[in-house]
Parts: C-alpha cells; sequence; structure tokens
C-alpha cells in the first residue's frame, strides 16, 4: 500500500528535524494552540499507538478511556501526557520513531479495503493511514515553522490533497450547513510541477495554486490570506475560509498572520 510508504517518509522527514533536540528544545511552544514540541510528539505517537490498537483490534478499551477522560474535563494534551507517563524529549523522539517505523509495517501488510475501528465510523486502512500521514503532515508544520525550517514537500502530499477534496461536504456537514454549490474545480501545481486538477472545468468557482498551499489551508495550519492561493466564484472563497479535512468538531482556521515561519530561530 503507497500510502504505508508515504506516511513513513513523512514521518521520518519530521524525526530528521527533531532528531537532535534536545529535553530542553522540546520544550518550546509553538503557534499551535501554545502546544510543545514535546505535545505534538506525544499527540502522534498516542494516536499511532492507537491505530496500531485498531489493527489488532483492541482499540475500543482504549477509546473507552479516552471517553472517559474527555467526560471527566481533562485536556487532550493533559490525557496524552498521562498516558504515556509524561514521555518527552529525547526518549520521546526516539519512542515515536520506532512507533510510527512499526505502524508504517503493519499498515504495509494489510488488506487496504479492511475496515478498522476509530473514534467515528469505521474506515478503511487506506483511509487509516492516510489520516496517519495527514495528521504528521499537518502537526509537523508546526514544529517546522517554530524551528525557522521551510519545509521542502514530495509530491505524496497528493494524498493530502484528495482528502482535503474529499472532505469538501464535510466541513460544511460538521457546520450544520449545506455548501453554496459543488465543489470548485481546482488547479493545483504539485512540489515535482505536475498539474493535479479535480472538479469540472466549466464550474464558475475554481482554486489555483500551489498543492502545498491547499494542504495547509485544509489542514488549519495557514489562513487562506496568508497563501497564494487564487480563488473565483462564492463557493470557493467560502470553501476555504473555514476548510477541515479532520474529524471532530468544527474547528476555525488560525487568524490571518498567526501561522507563520518563525524567523528569529
Amino acid at each position: 500500500m503507497q500510502q504505508a510508504t508515504d506516511f513513513l517518509e513523512e514521518s521520518e522527514v519530521l524525526y530528521a528535524l527533531v532528531a537532535n533536540l534536545s529535553d530542553e528544545e522540546c520544550q518550546q511552544p509553538t503557534a499551535f494552540k501554545g502546544w510543545t514540541i514535546n505535545n505534538v510528539l506525544r499527540h502522534l505517537h498516542l494516536w499511532n499507538q492507537a491505530a496500531a490498537l485498531s489493527i489488532s483490534g483492541r482499540f475500543a478499551p482504549f477509546m473507552e478511556l479516552v471517553n472517559r477522560a474527555f467526560d471527566e474535563g481533562t485536556a487532550l494534551t493533559d490525557f496524552e501526557e498521562n498516558y504515556l507517563d509524561a514521555l518527552s524529549g529525547v526518549e520521546l523522539i526516539a519512542t515515536w520513531k520506532s512507533g510510527f517505523v512499526e505502524l508504517a509495517e503493519k499498515f504495509s501488510e494489510i488488506d487496504p479495503k479492511r475496515r478498522l475501528e476509530w473514534s467515528g465510523p469505521t474506515m478503511s486502512a487506506r483511509s487509516s493511514v492516510t489520516a496517519r500521514h495527514m495528521e504528521t503532515w499537518a502537526h509537523g508544520q508546526e514544529v517546522f515553522d517554530q524551528l525557522g525550517v521551510i519545509r521542502v514537500n514530495h509530491d505524496r502530499i497528493r494524498n493530502i490533497v484528495m482528502l482535503g477534496v474529499n472532505t469538501f461536504g464535510w466541513t460544511y456537514a460538521v457546520r450544520d450547513q449545506e455548501p453554496p454549490g459543488p465543489l470548485p474545480y481546482l488547479r493545483l501545481y504539485a512540489p515535482s510541477g505536475d498539474i493535479w486538477e479535480y472538479g469540472d472545468p466549466t464550474s464558475p468557482a475554481s482554486i489555483e495554486g500551489l498543492a502545498e498551499e491547499f494542504c495547509m489551508v485544509v489542514t488549519q495550519t495557514r489562513n487562506i490570506a496568508d497563501t497564494s492561493l487564487e480563488l473565483a466564484g462564492e463557493t470557493a472563497i467560502d470553501w476555504m475560509s473555514k476548510a477541515q479535512c479532520f474529524a471532530g468538531e468544527a474547528s476555525d482556521p488560525p487568524a490571518p498572520g498567526s501561522r507563520t515561519i518563525n524567523s528569529g530561530v
């Protein structure tokens, strides 16, 4: 399954960025809700573990713990820190790496169509590993930004583009709204220079620009105002103002100018 390889490669890129950080450096906050680098890596590691539990058929007891914690008012980052016994810093980086390598191998060995349990409806194994890829890429962005490093993307982000396209309706459903029109026509430029197109070219609504910036908007790592994407038509403008390719409650994008690369590092 190509998506398993893509997830592994994306994880390795983020690992290379943080591999030499000290315990102290992992404590620095990012622009994402003040999460520290430790928070980011704990989040990725724990939910990678959750995906492994889903593959092994042991996800339900884990999710019971999550729901109980949320019912008690425990914050997500606090639950993750408690569950992982405050794993942090250098040890966390090493543990996260061994975990994502093992998870990628598990995904590479199973039927892509196999249904797996998750926090909401079941999903295919292909969708599950694509979600892990998206999470790694999206949460990795705040780490790249905080460390002042411009990420060089690869065409594997097409997985995230397709997730963004496929969740066009979800952006509205999670808000109890109806889209103002059909999916806009997308003309996106891949990191390799290829052109990726989605939707009807005759649509009155369109989005054109860099695929990586489209990924940033649908994962809410950038406000549309902080990209060079060209929008035309009411549906394109409305969608990009609140696009959300991830599950959970409705979430607003970051404010303009609030998520940028840290030039002071």
